[in-house]
């Protein structure tokens, strides 16, 4: 119902930023909030942040607090996720979702749609 094309991965060092972008298209009209996971390699996927297409809400997890940012911009129905001093740790395939309704925006079946999902590597 709602596509998601993430964008923006690549190969950094320790210490460097990156900026992901996940463009909506489709029925976005029915998205209410978007959030981003990540998937290491061996690893269960794991939440990362949350943000609503309304309003100043935004949701963390604590290993990326104070160092990644996610904004949006509503009308080219994206979102970014800014990160910033970046560990070997965030190495990972980040996916975007989108939900339709309110809930716990950690879970990922909360969410009712899904992108391919983009490489971030982290080099020491």
């Amino acid at each position: 119902q709602v596509q998601l094309v993430e964008s923006g991965g690549g190969l950094v060092q320790t210490g460097d930023s990156l900026r992901l972008s996940c463009a909506a298209s489709g029925r976005t009209f029915r998205s209410y909030a978007m959030g981003w996971f990540r998937q290491a390699p061996g690893k269960e996927r794991e939440f990362v942040t949350a943000i609503r297409w309304s309003g100043t809400n935004t949701y963390y997890a604590g290993s990326v607090k104070g160092r990644f940012t996610i904004s949006r911009d509503n009308a080219k129905n994206t979102v970014y996720l800014q990160m910033n001093s970046l560990k070997p740790e965030d190495t990972a395939v980040y996916y975007c979702a989108s939900t339709s309704r309110s809930g716990l925006f950690t879970l990922q079946s909360t969410y009712d749609s899904w992108g391919q999902g983009t490489q971030v590597t982290v080099s020491s």
